[in-house]
């Protein structure tokens, strides 16, 4: 079900290929899809994870119903628990993730989506937590959705389980950019080209403050980044990095 590919660049590709189900994820689905991030994120020469679904008509389409009508009080905590362990990996992984949503992105794909760096959507992609529909509340890493898009719209799709376009989801920032289906590979292809161009030691880094921040107060934040700021310093990355940057200079200038 879950497919990986790499380039010469470092960048993976991690797709969720169960289309007839709208890549919807069932506790095997989640559990394969966790230990393949956590495999991939092991790989010394990373640079960007993308994650997405296979086909045109859905990125994650949640969780398997059919599976979970089954499931009694004792035994299900394991498809949470399995959902959080996803987007944990999501989260430990030491490069951007970005999540191609090429279409349905509900549920725990839209707990997958959010826990990913960065997300860009086809122009016909439609967001939900529909949990409350089926009884349930929504759980795990729908906590994250108040950082990206405010108490309010949280508490709008958690309470009505209500599905929004891709227009309304870029309105309210739970989208970074957005893109014709036919021109979604580009957008990604854009973003990663400009994080290949860094420092891959930077964006390592930069990751990791980014977890910091999340959990950190502002002045504890503040002391952790100067910290991180010196630590890079005269490694043979800035200096070849800025010794380009001040050889283009003198270019320009010279001419």
């Amino acid at each position: 079900m879950i497919e990986t590919s790499r380039d010469p660049s470092g960048v993976v590709t991690v797709t969720v290929n169960n289309p007839a189900q709208r890549n919807a994820l069932g506790n095997g689905g989640k559990r394969e899809l966790a230990e393949t991030i956590e495999q991939v994120a092991r790989d010394p020469d990373l640079r960007v994870v993308v994650l997405t679904g296979a086909g045109d008509k859905s990125f994650i389409g949640g969780a398997n119903i059919a599976e979970m009508s089954t499931f009694v009080r004792h035994d299900a905590s394991e498809g949470p628990s399995l959902t959080h362990r996803v987007c944990e990996a999501i989260r430990r992984t030491p490069v951007p993730v970005i999540a191609r949503v090429n279409g349905w992105c509900l549920g725990a794909g839209l707990e997958i989506a959010a826990a990913c760096d960065m997300r860009a959507a086809a122009d016909t992609a439609r967001f939900g937590m529909p949990e409350v529909l089926f009884g349930l509340p929504s759980g795990m890493e729908a906590c994250l959705l108040p950082q990206l898009i405010g108490w309010g719209k949280t508490r709008e799709l958690v309470f009505t389980g209500r599905h929004i376009d891709c227009a309304e989801a870029a309105a309210c920032g739970l989208v970074e950019r957005v893109a014709p289906p036919d021109q979604l590979d580009q957008a990604v292809a854009a973003w990663v080209a400009d994080i290949l161009k860094a420092g891959p030691n930077a964006i390592r880094a930069q990751k990791e403050l980014i977890r910091d921040w999340e959990r950190m107060s502002i002045a504890d934040a503040v002391q952790q980044g100067i910290r991180a700021v010196a630590a890079a310093h005269g490694t043979d990355e800035t200096k070849r990095l800025m010794g380009a940057f001040l050889e283009r200079k003198k270019s320009r200038s010279a001419g």
